[in-house]
């Protein structure tokens, strides 16, 4: 044994990585005892997270064991110092991420993953957050970090110090060290590709299958994996012309109303009826309002203003979201994209300038086109997307500081939805006759859920809570239209509030589909007053629709259906992107698809009942498709416009 005291560092870091990510998933799964009980087999997340922690923690050992072995001895005080550096700072950063995986897991319900790194983009947002919601946790947090340095600097030396064991003797033992080390890393000879997280899946609860991950591992993984952007060969591989062409059998337009063959999608839509004058369009998109909020959908009574408003126009009440961001909100509502499992195209690359909005199409039509915020819009990348996309004005938090007017509250997220409105109010008197669209974009319902005093009756004792900022949110869609009724613009004008995604999408299913269950109703000349459009439908349908009531033709190539009009024959279908879970459904069907799995279908009771069935191959090429397409329309550049 004396013989391999030179490996102390490597086994003491093992076990130590070890002990942290065990004693996590411990606590996690005492935390959710009974959720991850109701899994058949549950405790298959503790020898699968053994597995999967020696993986993270075997990879992390190659440097060590390569200095240790090669580095002369002259050079053992740098290899020590090395040893003890690079030691603590992967264990600081395991344990970091496990003691934030808590409260993650109850916002997100699963491990910290892209949407943890995306945070970090955003220190003063999000830092405000987390002081004001999360208060506890991070006094805990910091104190056994600080306990952690404390012991690093104490008995880094003890633990990660490497001893004298001859030259020779260290090269003889490496290739059964570089071997382990090898094998633990790979977790598998006989596979010919390594382990990896779709390994951990035995179940169809999403929360149980992440919890025999650790969060290192899941978080490093999203990092890797953003140089993936656009990648959908992890569902499968598909031929682009199927792909196109399976795509097309969901939407309305027919053969010959496409327009052009290097944009595969670009059609005609002809308007409800043809005017003179076209309408305007506002959107105003309600940040986290799940349908299990509203009141006349069956949810709390949290939304009398909302409820009383719908019955003048068109409710949707069988209505669903395309995934669990705002960002990903925006892009449903605003360019119709399909959702994939890539970012997201708000935040990507490509789609920075030359990619398909609403404010794109419209401005060509003449229409004065602008985002309003109550925040600051280079948040998740709004202004940069919106610049380059059709959006000629934004006017977000810097403006309401500098126009030198008294506003009713500033918050963490910025000004409340009560200003918001106000100030909406304002820049949409002052287009006199000229049409406008604009994307108003609440912030109110974000934690951690500020507001106004004296504005609601509490829904409960506490004031920061959910329920009573979603009061509150419906409180300032009252006042919008309290105030826009009395100007000249309204009765020329299009609304529509809908939500961006509910508040936390969470369940015991693959995709927890009564958690993307979301609230919309359009108002405006030319739409029914006191409709109810209760088949299923998606995000990407809000905009064909919208599109339908302004009174003018456009070209489009978004795949949605204009619910207007749709045959009521052609089956409703929903598309949703849940992590890196995509589910397809078609009335009660669904097929969802995991990486590199094979696709499930399941038929669906209640929105929360998902019973296994026979996987309908031809269904599973539809779902598929969508997001072939996706991908190849992001990366070819050809969701557009002709220029």
């Amino acid at each position: 044994m004396k013989n391999l005291r030179f490996l102390k560092p490597i086994f003491n870091f093992i076990i130590i990585g070890l002990l942290i990510t065990t004693l996590s998933r411990l606590f996690l799964f005492f935390l959710f005892k009974e959720r991850v009980t109701e899994t058949p087999n549950f405790w298959y997340i503790f020898p699968i997270g053994l597995r999967m922690d020696l993986i993270l923690l075997c990879y992390l050992s190659f440097l060590p064991a390569l200095l240790i072995t090669f580095l002369p001895e002259k050079w053992m005080k740098f290899t020590n110092r090395f040893l003890v550096i690079y030691s603590f700072l992967f264990l600081f950063l395991i344990l970091f991420v496990e003691l934030a995986s808590p409260d993650f897991v109850k916002q997100y319900d699963t491990r910290p993953n892209k949407i943890f790194l995306d945070y970090l983009i955003y220190p003063k947002e999000v830092v405000g957050m987390l002081l004001k919601s999360y208060l506890t946790s991070i006094i805990v947090t910091f104190l056994i970090l600080a306990i952690t340095i404390y012991f690093a600097f104490k008995k880094g030396k003890k633990f990660f110090h490497t001893e004298n064991a001859g030259y020779k003797n260290k090269l003889i033992l490496f290739p059964f060290v570089a071997f382990l080390l090898f094998f633990g890393a790979r977790s598998s000879l006989t596979s010919k590709r390594p382990i990896n997280a779709s390994n951990a899946v035995f179940s169809t609860d999403q929360l149980t299958n992440t919890l025999g991950l650790n969060s290192f591992y899941t978080v490093a993984f999203a990092a890797y994996s953003i140089k993936n952007e656009g990648n959908t060969k992890m569902y499968g591989k598909m031929d682009e012309a199927e792909a196109i062409a399976r795509v097309k059998k969901y939407m309305m337009a027919g053969p010959k109303d496409f327009t052009d063959s290097d944009i595969p999608f670009l059609h005609t839509q002809q308007p409800d009826s043809v005017l003179q004058k076209p309408y305007n369009l506002v959107i105003f998109l309600q940040e986290s309002l799940g349908a299990e909020y509203v009141g006349i959908l069956g949810g709390k009574p949290l939304t009398p203003e909302f409820d009383k408003l719908s019955k003048e126009g068109t409710l949707f009440t069988n209505l669903y979201c395309t995934g669990t961001r705002s960002v990903r909100g925006i892009e449903a509502v605003v360019t119709g994209f399909l959702p994939s499992p890539s970012e997201s195209v708000v935040k990507l690359g490509n789609s920075q300038q030359g990619f398909f909005t609403l404010a794109d199409a419209l401005k060509q039509k003449g229409y004065d086109t602008s985002f309003i915020y109550g925040g600051m819009a280079n948040f998740d990348n709004m202004a940069s997307f919106f610049n380059g996309n059709g959006f000629s004005d934004i006017v977000d938090q810097s403006d309401f500081e500098s126009d030198g007017k008294k506003y009713a509250f500033k918050g963490t997220w910025g000004y409340s939805d009560e200003d918001l409105v106000t100030k909406a109010n304002e820049y949409f008197k002052s287009k006199g006759n000229k049409p406008f669209f604009s994307l108003m974009f609440s912030t109110s319902n974000h934690e951690p859920f500020e507001y106004p005093a004296g504005r609601i009756k509490s829904y409960d004792k506490k004031a920061a809570t959910v329920n009573n900022a979603m009061k509150y949110a419906d409180f300032s869609i009252g006042k919008f239209f309290e105030m826009a009724k009395k100007e000249a613009y309204f009765k020329n004008t299009i609304f529509i509030v809908i939500a961006d995604h509910n508040t936390r999408t969470y369940g015991k299913n693959l995709v927890p589909i009564n958690k993307f269950h979301i609230p919309a109703f359009i108002m405006g000349p030319g739409v029914p007053k006191g409709a109810v459009y209760d088949r299923l439908a998606s995000q990407i349908d809000i905009p064909p629709t919208l599109l339908g009531y302004l009174g003018v033709s456009f070209e489009t190539p978004m795949v949605g259906r204009n619910l207007a009009k749709l045959d009521s024959k052609v089956p409703g279908r929903s598309i949703m992107q849940f992590n890196d879970i995509n589910a397809f459904r078609v009335e009660n069907q669904v097929v969802i698809m995991q990486p590199n799995l094979k696709p499930l279908q399941f038929e669906i009771k209640n929105d929360t009942t998902l019973i296994p069935v026979k996987l309908n191959e031809d269904l599973a090429k539809d779902a598929l498709a969508h997001v072939v397409t996706a991908g190849n329309l992001y990366k070819q550049s050809k969701y557009k416009l002709r220029r």
